[in-house]
């Protein structure tokens, strides 16, 4: 979820660099003392790699990696009516979630465009939203703006957030919180570690298995040495989040997504349920319904690259004819499968699987072809699974 705003070379995803110095996170001293190599990004100082980025991508998807996500923006919305409140926001059935389940959900302008996409999770009385780090400050400013009185929003930003991601991060979190293993994909729950109380999300941005954990900013030193004692875990940088999130087909905000776009361009269709799409009452509800009748006229599509040259994120996407039916939003070389893959909009009429497109960057062209997504299969542990 929600921690989708990884760009590997430290550029912030949407929005311009700040202008003061990164702010460094509650593990700064941490990451450094592991040999992290540190950029700055979406306002902090923050690690791109430790032993390398194909290491860490390649070790996560066979064992576990450590991310530290605490720029992400968590918050606290609670109150009368909460849940009444988010539904105007968002396209998302908030009234229908139960205790500890999330749900993928966008923040919606007028028109339909998407502002961020994040993670809602009932949470008590109230929701705990994950949102984009970049973009955290004016997602909390316009819900200010438009949250009815007597919704209270918490921004925890005495919280940090740690993602342990991989096939075996279920193996080292319950020996260190038992009990988590009885979550699902999308579900969350209190546990401890320790003697600190965290809040544990079986969820992720990689497309494996994995968790997100929240907890006081105070132990996550403490608590991340723990999780990287054990013999599945290294920990890993932005540089593989964002190679893991290709090969996974998750877009990225500030890239894959933006205010120009809307969730039936970018494949998100699944994130507005039948109850909202008949009853309405979220931002651009008439603009998406007509879309969803016609179709839109732009899609999100896998690309696959021919050759070992990566295309990378504003190469133009030609047809046969070298007419611009298109833009890369993400692309580079994928480790597990060993070639170069990318992600971009395309028109509608060229979306279908294996049709056969032209790239150009930088004065060159490239061959390649529309593939499905995800390039790498999800390896979620659903329920009943």
């Amino acid at each position: 979820m929600s921690d989708h705003d990884h760009q590997p070379d430290g550029r912030e995803a949407g929005g311009d660099e700040p202008d003061d110095a990164p702010v460094p996170l509650p593990l700064d001293g941490w990451h450094r003392a592991h040999g992290a190599r540190m950029v700055p990004f979406a306002g902090h100082a923050m690690p791109l790699q430790y032993e390398g980025i194909i290491a860490e991508h390649l070790w996560t998807r066979e064992s576990a990696g450590l991310f530290d996500v605490s720029h992400m923006g968590q918050l606290l919305l609670s109150g009368e009516g909460v849940a009444e409140a988010l539904e105007a926001l968002l396209p998302g059935d908030m009234a229908g979630l139960g205790e500890g389940r999330m749900r993928y959900s966008l923040l919606l302008a007028e028109d339909g465009g998407i502002l961020d996409d994040l993670m809602v999770t009932r949470r008590g009385n109230g929701f705990h939203v994950v949102v984009n780090g970049a973009t955290k400050y004016d997602d909390i400013a316009h819900l200010h703006e438009h949250l009815p009185e007597g919704v209270m929003l918490n921004h925890m930003d005495e919280q940090a957030l740690i993602a342990v991601q991989g096939p075996k991060a279920v193996n080292a979190l319950a020996r260190l919180a038992p009990g988590v293993e009885g979550l699902s994909f999308m579900t969350a729950g209190a546990f401890r570690i320790d003697g600190v109380d965290i809040w544990v999300s079986r969820s992720g941005y990689t497309g494996e298995d994995g968790f997100e954990i929240s907890l006081p900013a105070a132990a996550a030193t403490r608590i991340a040495s723990l999780l990287a004692g054990q013999p599945e875990v290294k920990p890993a940088g932005l540089g593989a989040r964002d190679s893991l999130r290709l090969e996974a087909g998750l877009p990225l905000y500030g890239h894959d997504l933006d205010p120009e776009t809307t969730p039936l361009m970018a494949g998100l269709g699944f994130a507005i349920p039948k109850r909202r799409r008949e009853q309405g009452g979220f931002p651009g509800h008439a603009r998406l319904m007509l879309e969803r009748e016609d179709g839109p006229a732009v899609r999100r599509v896998g690309i696959g690259v021919d050759g070992r040259q990566p295309v990378r994120e504003g190469a133009v996407i030609l047809d046969v004819e070298g007419a611009e039916v298109g833009r890369i939003t993400s692309g580079g070389f994928s480790p597990t499968l060993q070639r170069p893959i990318a992600m971009g909009y395309v028109a509608a009429p060229l979306a279908a699987a294996g049709t056969p497109l032209t790239l150009g960057q930088r004065g060159k062209l490239f061959t390649g072809a529309v593939e499905p997504l995800p390039f790498v299969p999800h390896h979620y542990v659903r329920k009943g699974a």
